[in-house]
């Protein structure tokens, strides 16, 4: 993947829910202008999220997800139908497809409730109207649609194109925290973990942020950075580094240099930063037996010094001097009950997009049960996590105040 593709994490997601023989499939392929989805007339043809990225114009970027119907039976219909309401977590905009001929199911009123509850912009689109002789009256969140005849599949699009348009936001990577002439350093190890031939997605759009904003970086390995910091005429505004390597780094950084790493910058980014803060406090309550569930968005090859399965718990066991009880989860696994968990510690996200990772972090909350990142607990744990957080001040005072009443209730 090349620094000018846009990573399906920076997607719209569009999801297209609704029961079985709706037309969900032939709209899916009518919008998309091929046959993403399979097509039969027999119910549950598609078992599985279906799940492709690709341009759709007049929006661009986009991920569409066709979805198993509401209404599966059986056992094995069960888990297709949890599995269709799981991708509501990664959904931006929701399209339910019902069938135009037919009144809406009391499992159609269900989704729309759903899609109200969690604030999800949505569409209906009443499928099958090449077959209606009349047609009742819609409101602003309704279309007629035909994917037979293509009626409305153009103006679905453009309404789509619109709503996502309105409640995407653009938001700040790195670029906000510097000013024109401001030199940053990425510290970027290459270890039996790093990508052959190229580099990982958060330096990568770490990189292509500061290009887009005519900011210079200069990349090294973790060995490299004395001589870098030494070779300069001037001292850089920033230093991010992986967090791997967050405490060699913050070794040979002087103290004047803003330091902070990959992770922490996403946290930032997915919009999860303060809640992540609050929840490094939890690290050092953990005692012998606690459940922490060390979870990534991504799949990947687990190499013997993985961070998540290895790294990140042995340095978990020498910080608390106990022995908590690890379970490991990775891409789409995520638990839906975390209450049986002390601590959640998640990867920086960069696969998920910020509906998704809030959606994450929103469980943990719900449950009870304090989530920190990566960063902010590898930060946390090598006694560096308020140096990390002096490029975000709003963030570095939220730190100040946790830490007051965690003096008050020790005093207590």
């Amino acid at each position: 993947m090349g620094l000018q593709d846009t990573v399906s994490a920076e997607r719209v997601h569009i999801g297209f829910f609704g029961l079985r023989n709706a037309g969900k499939s032939s709209l899916v392929n009518a919008v998309t202008g091929q046959d993403l989805s399979v097509v039969s007339p027999v119910k549950g043809t598609t078992t599985d999220p279906v799940q492709k990225a690709m341009e759709l114009l007049p929006l661009g970027p986009v991920v569409i997800l066709d979805t198993p119907g509401l209404d599966d039976e059986g056992e094995l219909g069960a888990l297709r139908v949890k599995r269709a309401k799981q991708a509501l977590s990664r959904t931006d905009v929701a399209v339910l497809v019902t069938d135009g001929t037919q009144p809406l199911h009391d499992l159609d009123r269900e989704m729309l409730e759903e899609f109200r509850h969690r604030g999800l912009p949505y569409l209906v689109a009443r499928s099958k109207c090449d077959l209606l002789s009349d047609r009742a009256p819609t409101d602003g969140d309704t279309l007629y649609v035909s994917a037979v005849t293509g009626e409305n599949v153009r103006q679905l699009k453009e309404r789509l194109a619109a709503i996502a348009a309105e409640h995407k936001t653009e938001k700040p990577l790195i670029a906000d925290l510097l000013q024109p002439g401001d030199l940053t350093v990425l510290v970027t190890p290459i270890d039996e973990s790093a990508p052959k031939g190229r580099m990982i997605l958060p330096q990568q759009q770490t990189m292509r942020d500061l290009l887009d904003h005519h900011l210079s970086f200069i990349t090294c390995q973790p060995q490299e950075l004395p001589h870098v910091l030494q070779s300069l005429a001037r001292p850089p505004k920033l230093v991010v580094t992986d967090s791997q390597a967050f405490a060699a780094v913050d070794r040979v950084t002087p103290p004047e240099i803003l330091l902070t790493s990959f992770s922490i910058l996403f946290a930032r980014y997915k919009g999860s930063l303060p809640l992540l803060v609050q929840g490094a406090a939890a690290l050092a309550k953990l005692q012998n037996g606690d459940k922490v569930l060390v979870s990534e968005g991504c799949t990947h090859h687990r190499q013997c010094g993985d961070i998540g399965t290895v790294k990140l718990p042995a340095w978990i066991r020498s910080y608390t001097g106990a022995e908590p009880a690890f379970t490991f989860t990775s891409g789409r696994e995520y638990p839906e009950d975390l209450a049986a968990y002390a601590l959640v510690v998640h990867c920086g996200g960069c696969m998920l997009n910020e509906t998704e990772m809030q959606s994450r972090i929103r469980t943990a909350r719900d449950c009870g049960v304090p989530i920190v990142n990566y960063g902010v607990a590898i930060a946390q744990m090598h006694g560096i996590l308020r140096r990390s957080l002096q490029p975000f001040p709003q963030i570095e005072s939220l730190l100040q105040n946790t830490e007051s009443a965690d003096d008050k209730e020790n005093s207590d």
